[in-house]
């Protein structure tokens, strides 16, 4: 398998690295850069206005040269490797043209053959991802090392390159933006949790976004391991036809439909782990009693399982952390119960394959709330889900005619200018013993800061929903 940016470059000190795009990663990219002797500039696409002063002065103070508005390609081509933050889009025409040039175009993952000394569980999957780094940092942390969380999530990876690196074992999310440009990175311990169409507005095709879930494995050797889901279409495809021949690393499967191989066998809520190198019993997790006991944690609890405990987890820690372990915030939460409805905050279900999961996994009928900000995705995919679990949609944000077109001939539908009327309406259609589910399917910029804000305000909307109701009840009575 071929990783795109396969260039050997190793930054050192008295280089000139163009940092493309000022979010969070590349900001701490400079600063790791700088500690390392080298010669920085930024060039951010957005204007000069929206950044904070104090990160001008700091650039001003540590001599960094700072272009706003735009990419120039003479600053570019001046420099002896640029490292493109995430969000930044690959085929940018400047980035294009370094790379004819011969100039090495690098993600922050890149640093890390050269410069990273502790191994690595990474973390990559359209869905799940955050929770199961979560969940593997929490059984780490209950063995008793130290433990670095970030990546994608928390704290960027240069972060950590800039310390003393005294972390027993780093995991990290990682996105398929970062993999793109991830060069030789090389976890200890890769997962790739599923595949499900999402970025459709970044990558030319389906095939082209999976292609870049899997170059997780593209570095590894013989001694490390690719845990994979084995209910996933597209890996399940893939090991049927090629069998393990993809990958370099040693491969272990989790899910329903392992077979004999090597794993976590998951049935209903308990999770059964066999064959590791040197495991001298099966090993049973029950989740049952625990939050994580439900679809799709529970295919998030096997995944973090096999991982710790091929990492050297201790069972009796990984135990711990499953028990302790409370779900994170706007993935199927439960926000409130109204007159005997449900409403269930899954706002971070920003493509088809979180909501084909969040329906999966609820145990009643729901009016499903969805819609934002279209990524190119084919919501008839949802089809088979709202023909099952659906019994009305409320459709919001710029995809709600997209999405009407796609789904209205099997549920009725409803149109909402607000997360209130939204609420309202599909409170309006469900029925005691039923549920409100917010999982929309879209990205949230077109009427929200983030999908954390989208949730926050729903869950508003529903308390004030829930309290209108309740004056309403004591007035009648």
């Amino acid at each position: 398998m071929t990783a795109v940016n396969e260039n050997p470059c190793r930054i050192e000190p008295g280089m000139h690295v163009v940092i493309a795009g000022l979010g969070k990663s590349g900001l701490s990219a400079a600063k790791y850069l700088l500690q390392l002797g080298v010669r920085v500039s930024v060039s951010e696409g957005g204007r000069a206005d929206r950044l904070e002063g104090d990160v001008l002065r700091w650039f001003e103070e540590k001599g960094v040269f700072l272009e706003t508005g735009g990419h120039s390609s003479e600053l570019f081509l001046a420099a002896d490797a640029v490292l493109a933050s995430p969000g930044v889009p690959l085929d940018l025409p400047v980035l294009a043209e370094a790379r004819r040039q011969g100039i090495p175009v690098l993600g922050e993952l890149a640093l890390a053959p050269a410069r990273l000394a502790t191994p690595v569980v990474a973390v990559t999957g359209t869905n799940g991802k955050t929770t199961v780094t979560t969940l593997l940092g929490g059984m780490f942390q209950a063995a008793g090392g130290e433990v670095f969380v970030g990546g994608n999530i928390g704290t960027p990876l240069t972060d950590y390159l800039a310390g003393p690196q005294q972390a027993e074992v780093a995991v990290l999310e990682v996105s398929s933006f970062q993999l793109d440009a991830a060069g030789g990175f090389r976890p200890r311990v890769g997962v790739l949790l599923n595949i499900t169409p999402d970025h459709l507005d970044r990558y030319e095709s389906f095939a082209a976004y999976a292609a870049s879930k899997l170059r997780l494995f593209a570095a590894q050797g013989p001694g490390d391991a690719a845990v994979l889901n084995a209910d996933d279409p597209v890996l399940a495809d893939l090991l049927a036809g090629e069998g393990t021949s993809r990958f370099p690393g040693q491969v272990y499967l989790f899910g329903t439909a392992i077979g004999t191989a090597a794993g976590a066998r998951l049935d209903g809520s308990t999770v059964t782990l066999a064959g590791l190198p040197g495991q001298e019993r099966p090993e049973v997790y029950e989740l049952a009693a625990t939050r994580l006991g439900a679809p799709p944690n529970t295919e998030n609890a096997a995944a973090a399982i096999l991982a710790a405990r091929l990492q050297g987890c201790p069972e009796a820690a990984t135990r711990a952390a499953l028990a302790s372990f409370v779900p994170l915030g706007h993935r199927l939460t439960l926000v409130a119960e109204i007159e005997g409805v449900r409403f269930y905050d899954d706002s971070k279900a920003t493509n088809v394959g979180a909501v084909q999961a969040a329906l999966r996994g609820l145990d009643r009928p729901a009016v499903l709330i969805a819609g934002g900000r279209d990524k190119e995705s084919d919501f008839t995919l949802l089809r088979p889900e709202v023909a099952g679990k659906v019994k009305e949609a409320v459709l919001i944000g710029e995809a709600a005619g997209k999405m009407a077109a796609a789904l209205g001939d099997l549920v009725p539908i409803e149109r909402a200018g607000s997360m209130g009327e939204a609420v309202r309406l599909a409170f309006a259609g469900a029925a005691a013993g039923e549920a409100v589910l917010l999982s929309p399917a879209c990205a949230s910029f077109d009427m929200f800061k983030s999908y954390a804000d989208r949730g926050e305000v729903f869950r508003r909307e529903v308390l004030d929903l829930q309290a209108e109701r309740a004056a309403a009840c004591r007035r009648a009575c």
